[in-house]
């Protein structure tokens, strides 16, 4: 049960020469002529074809000195090393009991569907889609497409028929692997326009429609073909090739798709083990994100392969509440949620909190103060833990800990959006110290990631040990563009080699088009994205991140707000009350949060309903709103940068309704064009 170590070298650095001093080339003397974990020779950094081979740059940071290896060789190793550790653990089936698989029975699985997926006419360099949520056939065959030299491709479950046609033809798809009927039909809907399909595979349930196979179907099928067929593909794969592709969720445009390398992935999960202090074997993870997404790949399934962790698997209807349900059963040591999840954890908690008689309040008020001063402490460079955090640690957080099924849990992790900071503060008084983790799909998944031990409420850590960072065009207030280097940075877009260019400068720099800047500790904090920039009529740039958490942080009654303003003489902002969701269907419901209903009475208002709230237009909740984004204003730079007039939408955010992309991230352009007329009624 050794930890996965290397030496930490951390920081910002300036210019290209830093980056690219002592650099060297891994070679196949060094990792052997016979695939898979062999180097295939090439003398390109930057490819954008599917067949395509990169260089692997080594120098003497001790993390970029590893020899490269491949994802087949890393999981045969893991599997030799712990055969009967328990890898996978499926969510209940219909009987109620989970299904387990052990190391060598998930390996011994992967190459038998591997071998199946060669018999079914998957080509060297095209793709496997899966179209499902988080199962351990997901895994399975996500290994298997990468073992069988194809490329693993995951398509959210949110797409339209159309949105899949455009990753499966754009990918080259010979197989597609369904969860149930209901993604079948949206591949039946397209099946003619895909020249390239050979199969189509259902894992769960039977199917029923012809020349479709079933998960049994293809395990027997594999049964049947030697190992031979495997090893003679296997022989060729090398570490500096594309083994998935990633899609990105294609807000504006079509879905660029992210070429990683087995380097790559392996390479970005080993930096943030050590980071994060991972130990082999000894870890429990749940599973519940988009497996379509990088950051659900990173830490399931690579470090699944890398570390042998044991991961559970939730049921789809995880993020509608049901997750709990999977973490009391788990019991994991590390948690990775992206902020709506934190948040609907943080509602649940203040529900029940409600509930409480005078005495427990006060218990709990009590023991939070003592979790924050403990914390304020620590920040400040005093780790001193007092008869008092120790009491309520007993009292209170474990207890807590425990009814979230979280008490073994060490490693509380937030990404792919800002986590509001009263959110954040209200865990850490609670025991719960959640850091913050950035990165894109194009640098593998991970970037920067928080310390529990050098604990900040703010910012997105500090880079990983290994990488590189620099901060590009920095203006006068020490902002600029990041930029990211090192053996993480993708290999281009698959076909889109104007888009690469645009990503991934001359000197391997991957451009996030994110903005941010960097304090007296080294911490990053992301303040804006780029494209994002709200440029006024007066010609003044606006970040809109940092005004919007600014409101949210002065009504906790509000659960979005989205700033208008590009081409306009002034800001406006768009905002959303909490309101319930639909536990099925994960759509926004008219009736308001217990939070908000119990805010709305203590200002005098009636109000049950967003509708009742809008028709109305409600003075009271409307002008609590609008004393909010005056103190919001009060933090504004210039008055350019104050917000002039608000709206109340309809309705929550949600994946349902459109708002948010796959990732839980804010579709701008849609919710302009949704709420067009609003937007314009605020500037007649």
């Amino acid at each position: 049960m050794s930890a996965i170590q290397f030496h930490a070298v951390n920081g910002f650095i300036r210019d290209d020469k830093e980056m690219n001093q002592s650099i060297r080339y891994a070679t196949a003397s060094e990792t052997g002529l016979d695939g898979p974990d062999q180097v295939l020779a090439t003398d390109v950094d930057t490819t954008c074809e599917a067949n395509g081979k990169v260089r692997i740059k080594l120098d003497k940071n001790e993390c970029n000195s590893s020899i490269p290896v491949s994802i087949p060789g890393a999981f045969t190793k893991t599997a030799n090393l712990y055969p009967d550790h328990i890898a996978l653990v499926s969510c209940p089936g219909v009987d109620g009991k989970r299904t387990m698989y052990t190391y060598r029975e998930y390996e011994q699985t992967v190459r038998t569907v591997a071998k199946a997926f060669l018999e079914l006419g998957l080509e060297r360099h095209h793709s496997v889609c899966l179209l499902g949520f988080n199962s351990p056939e997901w895994f399975i065959a996500d290994l298997a497409a990468i073992y069988a030299g194809g490329l693993a491709t995951g398509i959210y479950t949110t797409n339209s028929p159309e949105a899949c046609q455009y990753c499966a033809e754009h990918s080259k798809a010979n197989i597609i692997v369904v969860e149930d009927r209901k993604q079948l039909e949206k591949i039946l809907q397209i099946k003619k326009n895909l020249p390239n399909l050979k199969a189509i595979i259902q894992y769960s349930g039977i199917p029923t429609e012809k020349d479709v196979l079933s998960w049994k179907d293809l395990l027997e099928i594999g049964k049947k073909v030697s190992d031979s067929k495997l090893l003679s593909v296997l022989k060729t794969i090398g570490a500096n090739e594309c083994c998935t592709l990633v899609y990105t969720s294609g807000t504006i445009g079509k879905p660029k798709a992210v070429m990683l390398s087995h380097d790559n992935l392996l390479y970005d999960a080993r930096l943030l083990f050590i980071k994060l202090q991972i130990q082999e074997k000894s870890e429990t993870l749940v599973s519940y994100l988009p497996l379509s997404h990088i950051a659900a790949q990173i830490c399931d399934i690579i470090g699944n392969v890398l570390a042998a962790t044991t991961v559970y698997f939730a049921d789809k209807n995880a993020l509608r509440g049901s997750l709990v349900e999977t973490l009391l059963v788990a019991q994991p040591t590390a948690m990775l949620a992206v902020p709506r999840v934190w948040e609907k954890i943080y509602e649940k908690m203040q529900e029940k909190a409600r509930s409480n008689g005078a005495i427990k309040t006060w218990i709990a008020k009590w023991a939070k103060a003592q979790g924050l001063y403990y914390y304020t402490n620590k920040m400040n460079g005093v780790d001193y833990k007092n008869w008092s955090y120790v009491f309520a640690k007993w009292l209170v957080f474990d207890k807590i800990k425990a009814a979230l099924g979280l008490q073994k849990c060490r490693i509380f992790v937030t990404a792919a959006a800002p986590l509001n900071i009263d959110i954040k503060k209200y865990f850490l008084s609670l025991d719960i110290p959640i850091i913050e983790a950035y990165g894109m799909s194009e640098c593998s998944g991970g970037h920067t990631v928080g310390n529990h031990k050098e604990y900040r409420t703010y910012g997105v850590g500090i880079p990983l040990p290994g990488v590189y960072t620099k901060l590009d065009n920095i203006d006068e207030n020490g902002e600029g563009e990041v930029c990211m280097g090192g053996r993480h940075v993708f290999m281009g877009y698959l076909n889109a080699p104007e888009k690469t260019e645009e990503a991934k400068d001359k000197n391997g720099w991957l451009h996030s088009g994110d903005l941010g800047k960097i304090d007296s500790n080294g911490i990053l904090s992301i303040t804006g994205r780029i494209k994002e920039l709200i440029i006024t009529s007066g010609g003044e740039n606006v970040a809109p991140l940092n005004i919007e958490n600014a409101i949210l942080s002065e009504l906790p009654a509000l659960s979005n707000a989205m700033l208008i303003g590009d081409k306009r003489k002034y800001l406006t902002v768009l905002v959303t009350l909490k309101s319930n969701m639909d536990s099925e269907t994960g759509e926004p419901l008219d009736t308001l949060n217990p939070d908000v209903l119990k805010w709305a009475k203590s200002i005098g208002s009636d109000a049950k309903t967003v509708t009742d709230v809008i028709s109305s237009r409600d003075p009271l909740i409307y002008e609590e709103i609008d004393k909010a984004i005056k103190r919001a204003n009060a933090y504004a730079i210039s008055n350019a940068q104050k917000v002039q007039k608000f709206e109340i939408l309809p309705h929550d955010f949600s994946i349902p309704t459109g708002e948010l992309g796959p990732t839980l991230k804010l579709r701008r352009n849609i919710v302009i064009n949704m709420y067009a007329d609003l937007i314009e009624k605020m500037y007649q």
